[in-house]
């Protein structure tokens, strides 16, 4: 384990609200900046579930998606963590109406905000690697490298960031972190049901598809650094590893107790079940309306056909002294232990949910 990363000590008393707080990452960071003593305010929809969040956090409505009360919502703010996103669309349309749009409403938001004399002096946008590109090399993409997204979804996170960068200029710091895991992980865990049923799947047949990745607490850490006046432009993330995905499987398999056959796929087999799923997930939305998009979809595929998708996370770590604390084994076994916890998935250890 690493030395910790600090705090920063000026989020005390800061007012910080955020968007998506009560998702997967925001039920990691929000009791943090909660510890550090800030006063937390995260953005709701009158459909959110935000019982799981400690004591002391505020709610205030407002829409991502037509802007309505995010002006007033920014008024009230010293500092701005954005993080709402849509991760699984059926196709280009979902995330510009989702991603983009989000994007659009907070840049006026903020702009508005200026011109009341009442703007955050700091917005974080938790972006993803998914805009910058694949990388297979041992050093990983940077920050300096032109941005290249090979799907859909990458491609609304490169735009949201310029939307963001266009309207709020430099009080803006881009987060880009690779794959999160975590308790709370929706989007992994049919991957850890699957190794319960004793099976992985990886894409291609002879190569190892290495991944960055960084554990869910590490990436709370790392957006209170980006809240610090010393951050700024663009950060990519990661816990300094490089993974073939069999390895990252086998470590999740280890964490739940069992044993599991990675099983590699031909690239075309894997390309053919994307574009079932996500064929079944427009059927399903012509008879229901607002239906989700499958987590394995087409989209998806054009980011597991690439080679690889390392990153060089060198940049925050010596001008912020980003340090991350979790290891892939220690991760994992939280991963595990939280999901349990939660409900999600079944310890077969014990029998018990």
């Amino acid at each position: 384990m690493s030395n910790a990363t600090p705090a920063p000590a000026s989020l005390a008393g800061k007012r910080i609200l955020v968007t998506g707080g009560t998702g997967f990452v925001g039920r990691h960071l929000v009791p943090m900046l909660l510890e550090a003593g800030a006063a937390v305010t995260v953005l709701t929809r009158s459909t959110s579930k935000t019982s799981h969040l400690p004591a002391g956090t505020r709610f205030v409505q407002a829409s991502l998606a037509t802007g309505e009360g995010l002006a007033d919502a920014f008024g009230e703010a010293d500092l701005v963590v954005h993080m709402a996103a849509l991760l699984f669309g059926l196709g280009w349309q979902d995330y510009l109406k989702a991603n983009c749009r989000a994007a659009q409403c907070l840049a006026s938001a903020f702009k508005e905000a200026e011109r009341r004399g009442r703007a955050p002096c700091r917005v974080v946008f938790v972006s993803s690697m998914a805009g910058a590109g694949p990388s297979a090399s041992p050093q990983g993409r940077s920050e300096q490298e032109p941005a290249s997204p090979v799907s859909a979804y990458g491609w609304s996170k490169l735009v949201s960031e310029n939307v963001l960068k266009a309207g709020i200029g430099d009080r803006l710091v881009v987060l880009r972190p690779p794959i999160i895991y975590g308790s709370g992980d929706l989007g992994l865990l049919p991957v850890y049901q699957g190794l319960q049923l004793g099976m992985a799947f990886c894409p291609g047949l002879a190569r190892d598809f290495p991944v960055a990745a960084i554990h869910v607490d590490d990436m709370a850490r790392a957006v209170m650094l980006a809240l610090s006046p010393e951050a700024s432009g663009t950060y990519h993330l990661g816990d300094g590893k490089a993974y073939p995905m069999a390895e990252f499987y086998r470590e999740a398999a280890r964490a739940l107790g069992v044993k599991a056959r990675i099983v590699r796929l031909p690239l075309w087999f894997m390309g053919a079940t994307a574009a079932l799923a996500t064929a079944f997930g427009v059927l399903v939305r012509l008879f229901r309306k607002g239906g989700r998009a499958p987590n394995w979809n087409f989209d998806k595929f054009r980011e597991a056909r690439e080679a690889g998708w390392i990153v060089d996370a060198s940049r925050i770590r010596k001008e912020l002294g980003f340090a991350p604390q979790t290891s892939l084994e220690e991760g994992m076994r939280e991963t595990m232990e939280g999901n349990w916890a939660l409900g999600l998935l079944k310890d077969r250890r014990t029998g018990r949910r």
